[in-house]
């Protein structure tokens, strides 16, 4: 299992995480005119913060899920709130250890599957100590 030094935060409630916000797009292909650009402004916690009491950042540290876009230094937003379901990316605590996987429940047994094949999927056993903390619901990738 990969191991994790997970740090978590709370969401800030003392202001917004407001940023500049140019609503015209950035071109990805050929630039556009500069006088075309609207300069707004974008608050990060009322875009990814559905229910800020439940809801936490965590970096992600580590390779093992590279083939679902979660790249080491990355930042997770994790909902606490949200049921955890097949298929869903998740913060897991097993024996003790966090890590970030995506969930496979399939005839009565809970899997905790990596994206990158150089990772080996973990069988939740009965025997385990074993919580999904938080759902996945967002990255903010680090460049």
């Amino acid at each position: 299992m990969e191991k994790r030094d997970l740090n978590i935060y709370r969401v800030d409630d003392s202001g917004k995480a407001v940023a500049p916000f140019f609503d015209g797009g950035v071109a990805a292909g050929f630039p556009s005119p500069a006088d075309d650009y609207k300069e707004l402004s974008l608050d990060l916690n009322s875009l990814l913060v559905k229910h800020r009491e439940a809801t936490f950042y965590a970096r992600v540290s580590g390779q093992s899920m590279i083939g679902a876009g979660l790249d080491d230094g990355d930042i997770l937003v994790i909902d606490r709130s949200l049921e955890p379901a097949d298929g869903k990316i998740a913060v897991c605590c097993i024996n003790g250890e966090f890590t970030v996987k995506r969930l496979k429940v399939t005839d009565g047994a809970c899997w905790l599957m990596p994206e990158n094949e150089d990772f080996p999927p973990i069988k939740v056993e009965e025997e385990s100590d074993f919580i999904v903390w938080g759902v996945v619901t967002y990255v903010i990738k680090a460049v």
